[in-house]
């Protein structure tokens, strides 16, 4: 049985439990499997959990930080041994967590990040705008941030890009970080930040691009609706489907036992989404899935070349390199 843990009842983690039953049911099936899928919320008590459910565990699915961070701090015999897989959250938020816990990410306790790759998203901003070099970032207080940043620059580099930063304090108020990294920026690279972009900034900060005539790049397609001028991520069916298939492959037995959880993954699968108003203003024509399958046509070749160089490392590590769930190959 597989347990799927919610961190709440909004849009995104309704659709992407639906979509994730489906999946989950489609790919067991094909191995004459029948799964027992229940959802509970992270609030309750995970002895009530327990007492709640027809049979022990085979594996627990958290979706969000909330629910994650839940099962991350119960020990193992309160989980009755079951591994966690962790998905709807952003990749610096499970590492955080990983370092308050004291917890490793491996066999029992892994994850599907929510964000993109930041090489893909940098990737996306070459294709998208081939003539931009300087790529504005706003960096929050949160748990990773300078990690991030660190790689977000070397990645730049590699790419023959430079990263205009500015960071913000908890208390600091945006826009004069904005501001900075708007006068000197091409394109602002929207990162998955909740402490700069929500409801409450997000309609400031794309007028303050639009009216710098700075392209944003942001990772929901609400964004470019609201004014961003492309967008990458994955769709609740996407997340779905790929959590379907890691949890596939770790329930497949093995010397007569179940191989377990892989080193945590980015989503291998994605979506562009672009602003065609805002693109004709900028004098910019693009298509999205013309973007979507050049970006899917580039990673291709980068993991071929990655795989040939590696001819001797695990065939999970291989796949982990290039962002591909095991069990769909």
């Amino acid at each position: 049985m597989t347990v799927a843990v919610s961190s709440g009842t909004g849009a995104a983690y309704e659709q992407a439990a639906q979509a994730l039953e489906r999946s989950l049911a489609q790919a067991l099936r094909q191995d004459g499997k029948t799964p027992i899928f229940v959802r509970v919320d992270a609030q309750d008590e995970t002895a009530a959990l327990k007492s709640s459910l027809p049979a022990p565990p085979r594996l627990y699915i958290a979706l969000g930080v909330q629910a994650c961070t839940h099962l991350a701090r119960q020990t193992p015999a309160a989980l009755v041994g079951a591994p966690v897989l962790c998905a709807l959250l952003p990749r610096q938020s499970f590492e955080y967590l990983l370092r308050e816990t004291g917890r490793r990410a491996g066999p029992d306790f892994s994850a599907l990040y929510l964000n993109q790759p930041l090489a893909r998203q940098l990737d996306l901003i070459r294709l998208a705008l081939p003539q931009a070099r300087r790529i504005g970032v706003l960096v929050g207080a949160g748990p990773g941030a300078q990690q991030m940043e660190d790689q977000l620059t070397e990645l730049a580099r590699e790419r023959g890009l430079r990263l205009v930063s500015a960071r913000l304090g908890t208390s600091d108020p945006i826009f004069p970080g904005l501001k900075q990294v708007l006068d000197e920026s091409d394109v602002l690279l929207a990162m998955a930040d909740p402490q700069i972009y929500n409801s409450h900034t997000i309609q400031n900060i794309l007028l303050a691009s639009f009216r710098a005539k700075v392209p944003m790049q942001a990772f929901s397609p609400a964004y470019v609706r609201a004014g961003a001028l492309l967008a990458l991520y994955a769709t609740p069916e996407q997340i779905g489907a790929q959590v379907a298939s890691l949890v596939r492959d770790a329930l497949t037995e093995q010397n007569g036992r179940a191989r377990g959880l892989g080193p945590p993954l980015h989503t291998q699968w994605f979506e562009v989404s672009v602003n065609a108003h805002v693109a004709r203003s900028l004098g910019l024509q693009l298509d999205a899935d013309d973007l979507a399958e050049r970006l899917r046509r580039l990673e291709s070749k980068a993991g071929q070349e990655r795989k040939s160089s590696a001819p001797h490392s695990d065939a999970r590590d291989r796949l982990a390199q290039v962002g591909v769930p095991w069990g769909s190959w």
